[in-house]
């Protein structure tokens, strides 16, 4: 899956919204506290006050504010109105691809493939990432091996200890 600099840009910022109390905050307030470019991201949050997720106050004490709950915005409730959908197979959903021969159950793959990026970014909302407290799913995943390590086309990656383990500082020795 690729994440694109607008999805990551306005997680960010809705993000430190959320970290807020969901507002409000200024959009130069937001591009500083994340390090993005004001206009990109300003531009980028248009899209999401469009689609709901976002609300926009005139004034001095104006900015912008979350539209609902941080516990009620999952990551793909950002996704979706600047990227499009989750998953599609050359601009097709995955449920009407139609392939032969020994291609035929490839659709099970596409669909099975959106299902996964589903019960990640439809269940992980933006109080989940400020807390640090993600869906038991999303945290089981994380502590896969490999999960951690890019995977580069021709090599075959090493076996990781899960994240936990990796992460654990050394003993002292005496």
């Amino acid at each position: 899956m690729y994440i694109s600099a607008k999805a990551d840009y306005a997680a960010r910022a809705l993000l430190t919204l959320a970290a807020a109390g969901g507002g409000p905050l200024k959009g130069d307030v937001l591009a500083r506290e994340q390090g993005l470019p004001k206009k990109f991201l300003e531009n980028t949050l248009i899209a999401l006050r469009r689609a709901g997720v976002l609300e926009t106050h005139r004034g001095s004490e104006g900015g912008y504010r979350l539209a609902r709950p941080a516990d009620q915005i999952t990551i793909a409730d950002i996704i979706r109105p600047l990227d499009g959908p989750l998953a599609e197979v050359r601009g097709e959903k995955p449920e009407e691809t139609v392939y032969d021969g020994a291609a035929a159950h490839l659709r099970d793959v596409w669909v099975a493939v959106r299902a996964a990026l589903r019960d990640v970014l439809e269940n992980v909302t933006l109080a989940d990432v400020v807390a640090g407290t993600l869906p038991p799913q999303v945290s089981e995943l994380l502590d896969r091996p490999g999960a951690w390590v890019r995977r580069v086309p021709g090599e075959v990656p090493p076996p990781m200890a899960p994240r936990h383990v990796r992460h654990r500082a050394p003993a002292r020795q005496r």
